[in-house]
């Protein structure tokens, strides 16, 4: 923000928690397909080419012979995910485990753009490259609706495919028309799934946006003690530390919570009512 117009608080979060879009209007309404993020899209690939590098250095060093911390991590991580995915989902997993392995690096990293100090690009990069200061950036994408939501619809569509590809189509529409009350509540039953497909693929989205929204929002409070506290920057770098630490355990808890349902998910589309 300019030196000429110090902002107020509320104008501070407001500018923060824009969006670089296509439109120099920000978005009002909850639905507007409209409006693309270009902030969202660009740091959501830049984590997903980000998560490919590091499991392709991953299996480039691995050894049999004594593993890098590096390697000991990361084959933790594997494993971790592939007794979950063989635990929850009855068959095949050679393609499902990779997946579920997928979105918690990806998720994980996105959520790690929290870690950024919140005026990184409005008060440092931007003037270093000669763009305007006062321009919406947001760099963490599942802080934005459209960002969690777009992973979760594609979850909804493995949970598709896979209902088909295991049960048949007639099999996949037997158990929406008579699970879980039967042939008898035929419209019931069907409105029933209906909802519950829609009720997973939102609250997957929904439940991920809330807390990393929640968690960018506090960092955009403690850094406001920088400027309008008495305390200063001290109080600003002692906050910011203190929550940066607890937010480490939220970062990675969503990840595996996302992951953990999206395994559940793929596992009800294996199973029959």
């Amino acid at each position: 923000m300019s030196a000429a117009h110090a902002p107020t608080p509320s104008e501070y979060i407001g500018h923060h928690l824009g969006h670089l879009a296509n439109s120099h209007e920000q978005q009002t309404a909850l639905v507007d397909m409209s409006y693309i993020n270009y902030d969202t899209i660009i740091w959501s690939v830049v984590c997903g080419l980000l998560a490919i590098i590091l499991m392709f250095m991953a299996s480039r060093k691995a050894t049999a012979g004594v593993p890098s911390r590096f390697q000991c991590a990361i084959e933790m991580l594997v494993e971790m995910v592939d007794g979950q995915a063989k635990s929850i989902v009855h068959g095949n997993v050679s393609f499902i485990a990779p997946m579920a392995l997928t979105v918690f690096m990806w998720v994980s990293l996105m959520n790690s753009m929290d870690f950024l100090p919140v005026d990184l690009f409005s008060v440092w990069l931007f003037p270093l490259f000669g763009l305007d200061p006062e321009m919406h950036h947001r760099v963490v994408p599942t802080a934005d609706l459209n960002g969690t939501l777009g992973i979760s619809v594609g979850v909804f569509f493995l949970m598709i495919y896979y209902s088909f590809k295991i049960k048949g189509v007639g099999g996949f529409i037997k158990e929406l028309c008579t699970a879980p009350f039967g042939p008898a509540m035929l419209p019931f039953n069907i409105l029933l799934n209906l909802v519950e497909f829609a009720a997973k693929t939102f609250s997957l989205g929904m439940r991920l946006f809330g807390n990393m929204f929640a968690g960018e929002l506090l960092f955009l409070l403690i850094a406001l003690l920088g400027a309008y506290s008495h305390i200063g920057g001290i109080g600003q770098v002692i906050a910011g530390s203190i929550w940066a630490i607890f937010h480490i355990l939220i970062v990675f808890l969503q990840a595996f919570i996302f992951m953990m349902l999206t395994l559940v998910y793929m596992g009800q589309s294996h199973d029959a009512h």
